[in-house]
């Protein structure tokens, strides 16, 4: 189902012309006084004649700004791309983020072209890591459904990045690191952008298990006898208005030497329509990509397995598609968690945080050192932090190397509190909790909610968890920016990936 374009990535040290490619990319800042050529590999007299044409030419280095002009012979190809890497100052080395997403719109844009040279400043391997990263991240499309590629162009196949660094021994390592990032987000935006035609609980569990083919992980897929039998309410609560009846899927990576366990839930509504409270039609053709959060915790753990890390990570894809029929959930119903906790459902359009607390549970009982759970949890998410930042709430111990870990993968996540009065608004005349409360802080009031559902650990103590309510940064309906193509982003893998390598670096 998931079919990936994925580029090769290189680098070379030396002479252009041996690197035969289509174009080559040289960065152009926005200095305070104009536009600044970036360090590159051209000759002195042709740096400073482009240099001095750059005004001339409309070139201000802008983030985003891509101006292709005749090749130069030095270059050895037909074409030369001025790339905008957004505001420098004297002195400052570019931020990997600005390599990143300077890298990353530079490929998107040069789709139809197979090769391409990337000739950014770099100062050391991260540097080289981030141009790699964001060339990966820009080389996608997704036209599956297209009757005709007509018009259509292929992304760039071949991104060779000109370094001094290209014979450093920790290059190599890098390059594969990002190619891996690049693949696993990839992946994440095509799930996100497959049709609920195509992708539902059924067919969402199948390509789990064909992502992980070749990989060391053990997939187990629960259907819905199974959870029935076993008591999870809250995903078949939600699961059971839609002929095609919810999955638990359970994707687990335990290498011999892991010195760390993590467990990532993951929210997998493959569409929402609100069950019975439904939604305004207005838009609701969004709701596909409110399985986001699966995606995430899925190509995270493939990644981790991919790169060989000691860490024992488990996914939980807790997948239904939230339908009204007459056998749909109704508002005043009575689930009964996995756990045994019973939920009162007031609004059946609160659907993923039910969903949730049954995928928290059984991480719960394994006992993992934290718990992260990822989801497409709230409008107010949008209200609150906009359509690119992601909220996290959580224990500090879990939040605060979050925040670190995006801050290091370029991701935008803010922590956001859990005001200990919004809980009593979760309280049910009839059940355990009711599945909404408080109105205002929305986003908290989830949050409050799923870490009811957060167990204890061997020693008697909370286990760490965090939840991070991605809504707004997951789906993009605005133009293409940097290396974020419209429509499914892939955001949070490269952060979580992030967070267990400095869990590993920790301990």
């Amino acid at each position: 189902m998931v079919k990936n374009s994925e580029i090769n990535l290189s680098a070379i040290a030396r002479d252009l012309k041996k690197a035969a490619s289509d174009a080559v990319v040289i960065g152009v800042g926005q200095g305070a006084d104009g536009p600044v050529l970036l360090e590159n590999p051209l000759t002195a007299k042709s740096a400073e004649a482009l240099a001095e044409s750059l005004k001339v030419l409309g070139i201000t280095g802008a983030a985003d700004q891509a101006v292709r002009l005749p090749g130069l012979p030095e270059a050895g190809n037909g074409v030369v791309v001025l790339a905008g890497v957004g505001k420098v100052s004297a002195g400052q080395k570019l931020t990997r983020e600005a390599l990143r997403r300077a890298a990353g719109s530079a490929v998107r844009q040069l789709a139809g072209l197979t090769t391409v040279t990337l000739a950014f400043p770099t100062a050391d391997v991260g540097d080289v890591a981030a141009v790699a990263e964001g060339a990966a991240l820009g080389a996608y499309s997704f036209t599956e459904y297209r009757s005709s590629k007509d018009g259509l162009k292929d992304p760039v196949r071949n991104a060779v990045i000109f370094t001094d660094l290209a014979g450093d021994k920790d290059l190599e390592p890098a390059l594969k690191r990002a190619a891996l990032l690049g693949k696993a987000v990839n992946a994440t935006r095509s799930l996100v952008n497959e049709p609920p035609s195509h992708l539902y609980p059924e067919s969402f569990a199948d390509a789990a298990k064909e992502l992980a083919k070749g990989l060391p992980v053990k997939v187990t897929v629960w259907d819905e006898k199974r959870l029935e039998k076993e008591g999870f309410g809250g995903i078949m609560g939600v699961g059971k208005g839609s002929s095609r009846q919810p999955r638990l899927v359970k994707v687990e990576y335990a290498p011999a030497k892991a010195t760390r366990k993590i467990a990532l839930v993951g929210k997998g509504i493959t569409f929402d329509t609100g069950g019975i409270s439904i939604k305004p039609a207005l838009g609701m053709g969004d709701m596909k990509s409110d399985m986001a959060g699966a995606a995430v915790v899925l190509n995270t753990v493939l990644t981790l397995a991919g790169l060989g890390l000691p860490v024992k990570a488990t996914a939980w894809l807790c997948i239904a598609e939230n339908m009204p029929s007459g056998a749909a959930s109704r508002p005043a119903d009575v689930l009964t968690m996995f756990g045994g906790k019973t939920v009162e459902v007031l609004n059946t359009d609160a659907e993923g945080r039910l969903v949730m607390a049954d995928g928290i549970v059984a991480a719960s009982q394994e006992y993992p050192d934290a718990i992260i759970d990822v989801a497409t949890l709230t409008g107010a998410q949008l209200i609150a932090l906009g359509n690119r930042t992601a909220g996290v709430m959580g224990a500090d111990s879990v939040t605060g190397p979050l925040k670190a870990a995006a801050d290091r993968a370029g991701e935008l996540v803010w922590p956001m509190p859990l005001p200990e009065e919004l809980r009593p608004s979760l309280d049910s005349q009839v059940a355990d909790l009711a599945n909404i409360g408080e109105r205002h802080g929305g986003m908290m009031t989830a949050a409050v909610f799923l870490r009811e559902f957060v167990g204890k650990g061997k020693d008697g103590q909370p286990i760490p968890w965090a939840h991070i309510d991605i809504a707004g940064p997951s789906f993009n309906n605005g133009a293409p920016y940097g290396y974020t193509p419209k429509q499914g982003t892939g955001c949070t893998v490269r952060t979580l990936v992030a967070y267990a390598e400095d869990l590993l670096a920790g301990a």
